[in-house]
Parts: C-alpha cells; sequence; structure tokens
C-alpha cells in the first residue's frame, strides 16, 4: 500500500469526468487499498480516484469512528428519491484542505454500485454516509463542493490557496 499525492483546488485535474471501470483485477484493489491509506493518513472520511489524478469511477469512504469500516464503490449511480427534502451540511475536501462551507444535499437516495468483486449492489444510505456519497460523486463527475457556492466565495477561496503555495 501507498500513500498517494492528493490533488488540491484549483488543479484542472480535479475537473476530468471519471471513466467507468471495467476490469475487477488485483490493479483495481491496489488502488483501492492505496486510497484507503491516504484517506485515513489525512483523517478523511472519503475519497475519490479523481483527488489523486486516476480519472476512474471509484471512490472510498469510512465514517466510522474507529476507521474500520470502509465502503469502497464502484461505478456508483445515485438516485435521489425525494428532491424536495434537503439537508444542509458544513462540508469540507481534502483537495480543498482547510475550508468548510454550508452545502444543501438531498437527505434521502439510493447508491447503486459495484463491489471489488464485480457484484452490484444497492443501499439507501442515511445521514453524514447521503451527504459523502454525493460529495464524492461530484468528484468523479469533475465537480467540487466548492462549485456549490457562490462565485465570490469559491474565488476568494482559490485565491487563498493559490497564495498559499
Amino acid at each position: 500500500m501507498a500513500i498517494r499525492k492528493i490533488l488540491k483546488f484549483p488543479d484542472q485535474d480535479l475537473r476530468t469526468k471519471a471513466e467507468n471501470i471495467a476490469v475487477f483485477d488485483d490493479e483495481l484493489k491496489v488502488l483501492t487499498d492505496d486510497m484507503l491509506e491516504t484517506m485515513y493518513s489525512v483523517n478523511g472520511i472519503g475519497l475519490a480516484a479523481t483527488q489523486i489524478g486516476i480519472h476512474k469511477r471509484v471512490a472510498v469512504i469510512d465514517i466510522s469512528p474507529e476507521k474500520n469500516e470502509p465502503l469502497i464503490i464502484i461505478n456508483p449511480e445515485v438516485e435521489i428519491l425525494d428532491a424536495t427534502k434537503k439537508e444542509d451540511y458544513d462540508e469540507g475536501c481534502l483537495s480543498v484542505p482547510g475550508f468548510f462551507e454550508t452545502i444543501s444535499r438531498p437527505s434521502e437516495i439510493k447508491l447503486i454500485y459495484k463491489n471489488l468483486e464485480g457484484s452490484q449492489k444497492e443501499i439507501k444510505p442515511e445521514g453524514l454516509l447521503t451527504k459523502v456519497i454525493q460529495h464524492e460523486l461530484d468528484h468523479l463527475n469533475g465537480r467540487l463542493f466548492v462549485d456549490h457556492i457562490s462565485q465570490l466565495k469559491r474565488r476568494r477561496i482559490r485565491n487563498k490557496i493559490v497564495k498559499q503555495k
């Protein structure tokens, strides 16, 4: 396992839409192991392959307090069950370190994905997991949480990050 470099906003590679995974092999297992190790090393709760410069539709999530319940989602798709029910959550991102903004997202979704063996799975997540799934799916679609805030706030965050470099 290896810790991978996490791309930082405004890196344009973060805007690349990820492609579906067709082959479920040892290489995919190594990638997801690396992603989990990378995410855990920075106390994250979610990481999309796009964030490490791999444009494949895979994300890892672990919201458990002990960091021992990883969820690996491959070729994920979300169905919004009720677009009128939304919840606000203060989101942060490993690719936008040190910044948090309140984002409103649907609170009732269904996630359809494949596991490491290529078997199709389906869950109806609740609470924080619902938000994290949507956040990671945004990454796989070339979007960041800052795309959900005003252009002025997004520009301020961008300028601060560029200045820090």
